[in-house]
């Protein structure tokens, strides 16, 4: 009985102490003091006064991650992109893993902010620590140091962040749903001899020669002898196709556009988002209101610990399900305003009977489906210039990619044009202003533009 009062009196001891020193951690957190920190990737740590300022060694090894990140880059092509150049971690080491990558895009540190309390010990004994979802105080501090990357910066990153993290349904022929949406071609083309997509390179970039292409991804990524059949296509081309797609099919098949109008604004008005964010956001006040009554009845001592941690967790987890559900219909009710916009733009267009100028990107994601690039002629032989454009009506657009390939900038045509020709003035007209097709008579490559000459 004696081993059991003093074992009870010196876990009483221990938990005391605990929270005196839980009281003192917070008081120091509120002041703004940095308690726990010992430095980060582009930030030294000074425990002298207790501050940081900007390594800027580091500093561009973070705004090179993050400059990667909203171009479109992963975590893990970033981390081999920084292992590939040298660049060294912040403890010494070469080898990057995505989750350091990722952790830098996360942290608000670098947009001059501080959120202390990220973490809290469970309780003494066992010295556990948990993140810290709301159970226990969080201080942020704006504008505590100096930033390394601006605050729209990194509001982009975590908009991204965001959208990769949340879970994608998957589609009816079992792939996952697609979010990458930044350029007009991203997720919408297919490779007509692997079925893979292609993905947006520059070639020659930071020369006069620079031009963008997309290519084959199992080509790219695995090596060519997995799609050996693909070859790059000009972004240019797939744009001049379009618009002549489009120009034919206004001429030829305007019902076909009309119904496809009728039905698109019959599904947007039927999937109304905005009712449903109303009734999400009541239902969450609602959890709230029942989840700072939980905790004045524990502090009222009405519930038991025990009692209190079950409710409080299951509460929180209904709030952050319907808080996922609420991101889901604002992201929603965005689309649908956007393409409500883009459909009565549209249908204008089709009234005035305009033919497209030059390539339209609403347009375009409006009645678009998906583009096959490459594939097979009527007589079976390998084409990787053909271009397939599907509607979202079903009808299909077939183009020739290479009546779309954009000239050459070292080609000789290019060149007179820009007054590099040294021929007499009277031979001007017949030797340098004339229109070849084909612009690689020079013994370049000429598969309709693809791969470079």
């Amino acid at each position: 009985m004696l081993l059991v009062i003093l074992s009870s009196v010196a876990q009483q001891e221990v938990e005391n102490i605990s929270a005196n020193v839980k009281k003192g951690l917070k008081m120091k957190m509120q002041r703004g003091e940095l308690v726990g920190f010992q430095g980060c990737l582009g930030y030294d740590y000074h425990p002298e006064d207790k501050t940081i300022t900007v390594n800027e060694e580091e500093a561009e090894i973070v705004r090179y991650i993050f400059r990667r990140y909203i171009e479109g880059a992963g975590g893990s092509v970033i981390a081999q992109e920084l292992q590939n150049l040298g660049y060294k971690t912040k403890r010494g080491s070469t080898t990057w893993a995505e989750t350091t990558v990722i952790g830098i895009i996360k942290n608000e540190k670098y947009k001059g902010d501080i959120l202390m309390g990220k973490t809290f010990t469970l309780d003494p004994i066992s010295k556990r620590r948990l993140d810290n979802f709301g159970e226990e105080d969080q201080f942020y501090i704006r504008d505590h140091h100096e930033p390394i990357i601006s605050e729209e910066v990194f509001e982009k990153a975590q908009e991204i962040l965001r959208r990769r993290a949340k879970p994608r349904r998957l589609n009816s022929d079992g792939k996952r749903e697609k979010f990458s949406r930044k350029y007009a071609f991203s997720c919408m083309l297919e490779c007509g001899f692997c079925g893979g997509t292609l993905t947006r390179r520059s070639w020659h970039s930071g020369s006069q020669y620079n031009k963008v292409i997309w290519q084959c991804v199992t080509s790219t990524k695995k090596g060519k002898k997995f799609c050996p059949d693909s070859k790059g296509i000009a972004e240019e081309t797939i744009e001049q196709a379009f618009v002549e797609s489009y120009r034919l099919l206004c001429q030829n098949n305007k019902d076909v556009l009309d119904e496809f109008i009728a039905r698109t604004e019959e599904t947007l008005s039927e999937n109304n988002a905005g009712k449903q964010l109303v009734k999400i956001e009541k239902d969450i006040r609602a959890l709230e209101a029942k989840r700072a009554k939980l905790v004045d009845m524990r502090l009222e001592e009405v519930l038991d610990k025990e009692t209190y941690e079950s409710k409080y967790l299951d509460l929180t987890g209904q709030i952050e399900q319907l808080q996922a559900q609420r991101r889901d219909l604002q992201e929603a009710a965005e689309t649908e305003n956007t393409m409500k916009k883009r459909i009565a733009e549209f249908r204008k267009t089709l009234e005035q009977n305009n033919v497209l100028e030059e390539f339209d990107r609403y347009i375009f994601e409006s009645i678009v489906e998906k583009v096959i690039v490459g594939g097979y002629d009527e007589e079976g032989r390998k084409d990787p210039a053909k271009l397939i454009f599907i509607y979202k009506t079903g009808f299909q657009s077939h183009m020739d990619g290479a009546n779309f390939k954009p000239p050459r900038k070292n080609s000789k045509s290019a060149k007179q044009a820009a007054g590099l020709c040294s021929h007499p003035t009277d031979k001007v007209e017949t030797t340098c202003s004339h229109h070849s097709d084909d612009t690689c008579g020079d013994g370049g490559i000429d598969v309709a533009g693809y791969g470079p000459a």
